[in-house]
C-alpha cells in the first residue's frame, strides 16, 4: 500500500478538492434517518449531527473569520455548540452532552454547511496568502479524520440497539481484507530514520525526521485473524491474569470483558455487529475493535509482543497494512524538536501527548488518500471502538 503524497492546493484545484471531501461527508449521511443523527450513548462517541457540524465549524472559525472580513457567521451560538476542545476559542458544549442537543435541527446543520461552503468557495477565486492554503489543507484532513469518526461513532451508536439496525447492507467494513497466510520477516537493527520526509501534507506530530537506534527484530507480515483470537478466548485468555497489565486486568474485571467489542455468541457461533447488521464472523478476517490491553494480552499469550512505532515504520514497506489501525507498544510522545504552533492550531496534537498509545497504518474506515506510513494515530489503551487490530513482533 503506497499512499499518494498530498500537496497544498491552490485555485481551482483547491476548490475541487474542497468540494470532493465535503461531498463525501454528506454521502456518508445518505443512509441515515433523522433519528440517527442525535444519540450519544458514550462520552467517547459523538452524534452524526455534531460531527458534520464540527467539521463546518472548523472552516468558519479557523478560516472565514480570519480571511474574509465581510463574512457574517451563520449562527452566533454555533461557535459554542460545535467547538470540540479548542480552549483558544473559549467555552464549548461539554463533550458528554453533545447528544442532548435536539436543536439546532439536522436541517439547520446542513444549511450551515451550505452557507460555509459557499463562502469558502468564493475565497478560492481570490489571491490568498500561503497560510490560508495551509489551513484549508489542514481543515480538509481534519474533515477526513471526522469521516472515519463518523463511521466508528455511528457503529457504536447503532450497536446499542438490540434489533441490530443496518446502516448499509454493503458496508460490513470488518469483512474487507481476508488475511492470506502468515509469515514473519526479520530486520537488522541499527540507526533508522523516522518521521515524515517530503513536500506533501503531514500532521505536526510526524515532524521532525530523526534517527533512532533499533535492535534486530522480527515482525509478522499480516495481522492477527479472528480464528487466532477465538483460540485465545477458548484457552481462557480473558481469565488468566498473568497475561495482562495490571490496569488491563482491572479493566477486564470492572467491565466484565470476555471478547472483542461487537462480538456476540449466537447458538454457539461467534457473530459480530457491523454497519451491515449482525453477521457471522469469518475466521480468516483480521480481528477488529481490540483495545491495547487486549492486544498486549494476546501478544503475551502468543509469547510475542507488539512492535514499537519505530519498528512498524521501518518494516511498513514490506507489510500488508491499511485494514486496521495497528496498536504499537509506543507511548504517544513528541519527536525531537517538536514545537507546539501558536494559536488554535497548536491545540491539534501536542496537548494530547500523555497517557496514550500510538497506532500506525490506517483502517478500512479511513477516507481515501488519507494514509501514509508516518501517520501517528493515538488513543487511550482501553478504547476499542475504532477499527483497531493486532500485528505481532519479537
Amino acid at each position: 500500500m503506497r499512499p499518494k503524497k498530498k500537496q497544498e492546493l491552490t485555485g481551482n484545484d483547491a476548490a475541487l478538492r474542497f468540494r470532493e471531501i465535503r461531498k463525501y461527508t454528506e454521502e456518508l449521511c445518505k443512509p441515515l434517518e433523522i433519528e440517527d443523527y442525535v444519540p450519544q450513548p458514550s462520552v467517547d462517541v459523538s452524534p452524526p449531527k455534531w460531527n458534520i457540524a464540527h467539521t463546518t465549524w472548523f472552516f468558519e472559525e479557523m478560516i472565514l473569520k480570519r480571511f474574509s472580513p465581510e463574512y457574517r457567521v451563520f449562527n452566533p451560538d454555533f461557535g459554542f455548540l460545535f467547538n470540540s476542545y479548542y480552549n483558544t476559542f473559549g467555552e464549548r458544549t461539554l463533550r458528554h452532552r453533545r447528544g442532548d442537543l435536539s436543536r439546532p435541527t439536522v436541517r439547520e446543520v446542513f444549511e450551515y454547511r451550505q452557507h460555509v461552503d459557499g463562502e469558502m468557495l468564493a475565497l478560492f477565486d481570490r489571491e490568498m496568502p500561503r497560510e490560508f492554503h495551509h489551513l484549508v489543507t489542514l481543515g480538509l484532513n481534519h474533515e477526513q479524520q471526522h469521516q472515519e469518526l463518523f463511521l466508528t461513532d455511528l457503529k457504536f451508536i447503532l450497536s446499542v440497539n438490540p434489533i441490530f439496525p443496518v446502516y448499509d447492507p454493503e458496508f460490513a467494513l470488518v469483512e474487507r481484507g481476508i488475511i492470506e497466510g502468515d509469515g514473519i520477516v526479520g530486520f537488522e537493527g541499527g540507526i533508522k530514520e523516522i518521521g515524515y520526509e517530503g513536500s506533501g501534507f503531514c500532521f505536526d506530530n510526524e515532524l521532525s525526521r530523526h534517527k533512532v537506534y533499533l535492535e534486530d527484530f522480527e515482525i509478522r507480515k499480516d495481522l492477527v485473524t479472528n480464528k487466532e483470537y477465538m483460540e485465545f478466548i477458548e484457552d481462557g485468555g480473558y481469565r488468566d491474569h498473568r497475561l495482562w497489565h495490571s490496569e488491563g486486568w482491572d479493566w477486564v474485571n470492572e467491565n466484565e470483558v470476555s471478547h472483542p467489542l461487537y462480538w456476540k455468541s449466537v447458538e454457539g457461533q461467534w457473530h459480530q455487529f457491523t454497519l451491515a447488521g449482525l453477521r457471522e464472523i469469518n475466521p480468516e478476517n483480521a480481528v477488529c475493535h481490540i483495545s491495547f490491553f487486549e492486544a498486549s494480552a494476546f501478544a503475551e499469550w502468543k509469547k510475542m509482543r507488539l512492535p514499537t512505532e519505530f519498528e512498524w515504520e521501518t518494516a511498513s514497506d514490506g507489510m500488508n497494512w491499511g485494514f486496521r489501525w495497528e496498536w504499537t507498544i509506543s507511548s504517544y510522545l513528541p519527536y525531537p524538536e517538536f514545537k507546539i504552533a501558536a494559536g488554535a492550531v497548536g491545540e491539534y496534537n501536542g496537548k494530547f501527548m500523555v497517557n496514550q498509545k500510538v497506532l500506525r497504518g490506517a483502517s478500512v474506515a479511513t477516507s481515501p488518500d488519507h494514509s501514509r506510513k508516518t501517520y501517528r494515530n493515538f488513543f487511550h489503551p482501553q478504547l476499542r471502538w475504532q477499527f483497531n487490530g493486532i500485528r505481532l513482533a519479537k
